[in-house]
């Protein structure tokens, strides 16, 4: 481990709610996100975005990236098996692969794509982050999941090695105005809170399969572990809080994050 925080994975969702893939480096997209990241996601014919907060369908869809995520392998398992594996380029042929989705969910399906991407949150607009050391001491909370494990169920962009648990807990202030600055190479990112999480990290990403329980074992462990050094719990209501939201400013635009960059940001006591 060095002695100064660096980035050590950058993990991209390029479709919605389906598997990640890791890339050396990344451009800051056009709207402060991650170029390539959730740029393809699927709607129903109402409207409604399908995603795995909506439908526990989503889980058994895997999809395979080319290492430069040129192209994507989709497959199904399960019940779905019948569903033949298909391969897409990518972002391009997002027409062709609405017809695998739609054969797949037994529905019509629309896949859009666009190069902002469709983030959950527009305010904050940068990537989460989150430390490899927060990911260890969790798994050691839920050893049966391990940190690949973690990874899968909480999709945070950008990974942090270098630093103690709960690092990235420093990156946020009282209230949200209050935003930490940090620099990433020459790439500044400002954290603003910790991200609260929902029923989706609580099942398997692999199936759907919900861990009873989870939600409340993790809220009481985290709440138990929360750093003395770290900012006032008080924006952390219920613990069911893991990674740190961003926002990044139009100047940081086209910029390039790389694996192995060190990180700054305004010293603690931590």
């Amino acid at each position: 481990m060095r002695n100064s925080p660096y980035l050590v994975e950058i993990r991209l969702h390029p479709i919605k709610s389906l598997d990640g893939v890791t890339v050396p480096e990344s451009r800051i997209g056009p709207a402060g996100g991650l170029e390539l990241d959730r740029v393809w996601a699927l709607y129903a014919t109402d409207g409604q975005c399908i995603t795995g907060k909506r439908t526990a369908e989503v889980h058994p869809i895997r999809a395979a990236f080319a290492p430069d995520v040129s192209s994507v392998t989709l497959s199904a398992t399960g019940k779905r098996h019948n569903v033949q594996p298909q391969t897409f380029a990518f972002p391009g042929d997002f027409a062709s692969a609405a017809e695998w989705f739609s054969e797949y969910f037994e529905r019509r399906v629309v896949v859009r794509y666009a190069a902002e991407g469709f983030p959950d949150d527009t305010i904050r607009n940068g990537p989460m982050v989150v430390s490899t050391a927060t990911l260890r001491t969790v798994s050691d909370w839920f050893p049966e999941i391990g940190v690949d494990g973690l990874r899968r169920r909480f999709r945070t962009p950008l990974e942090i090695g270098g630093a103690c648990a709960f690092w990235e807990d420093r990156l946020f202030g009282v209230h949200e105005s209050d935003a930490v600055r940090f620099t990433i190479g020459d790439v500044t990112l400002e954290g603003t809170n910790p991200c609260p999480r929902c029923v989706v990290t609580a099942r398997d990403p692999l199936n759907g399969v919900e861990w009873v329980g989870f939600q409340k074992r993790f809220s009481d462990l985290r709440r138990a572990h929360y750093p003395h050094w770290a900012c006032a719990p008080d924006r952390i209501r219920h613990f069911y809080h893991l990674g740190i939201n961003t926002r990044v400013a139009p100047t940081e635009f086209g910029k390039v994050l790389r694996v192995g960059e060190l990180i700054d940001c305004e010293p603690t006591s931590g």
